[in-house]
């Protein structure tokens, strides 16, 4: 499953004068998912149900 919008994440990259490589989103997707698979976590040792920003 893809979390990023392959294409904003280009336009962005070319905003900065750069380039994307093949591989960066897919990469990026691993990262999204990681960040939020242990701010859930975070949550949940906390005792809440909503995910906030302080748990990234």
């Amino acid at each position: 499953m893809s979390y990023v919008v392959a294409s904003q994440v280009k336009e962005l990259i070319k905003k900065h004068e750069m380039q994307c490589a093949s591989d960066f989103c897919d990469a990026l997707d691993k990262v999204v998912e990681a960040k939020v698979a242990k701010a859930t976590e975070r949550a949940k040792s906390n005792d809440r149900k909503t995910v906030r920003a302080g748990d990234l």
